[in-house]
């Protein structure tokens, strides 16, 4: 670990960079505290699907499907663009 202040921070970034690559952590600090801290990116594991989570909150009605003849003729024969 490497603590240095803001101005050297400024000045050597990239090469702070490569140190954080290499798995360095560097805490950069301002009046002599600690301020911020490099540190490697770590891509954020998915959260895990928990299955019936939305059991009881999700209502289909059993026709969903249903043929609607007013409905595909807007979508097949319907303008373009809405009405104002």
């Amino acid at each position: 670990m490497l603590l240095t202040n803001i101005h050297e921070a400024k000045t050597t970034f990239s090469k702070l960079v490569e140190r954080v690559m290499l798995g360095e952590e560097i805490i950069i600090g301002k009046a002599g505290k600690p301020v911020a801290k490099l540190i490697s990116y770590q891509e954020a594991a998915p959260p895990k699907r928990k299955p019936g989570a939305w059991k009881g909150k999700v209502w289909i009605s059993p026709d969903f499907d249903k043929p609607d003849k007013k409905l595909e003729d807007l979508f097949y024969h319907g303008p373009l663009e809405p009405s104002a």
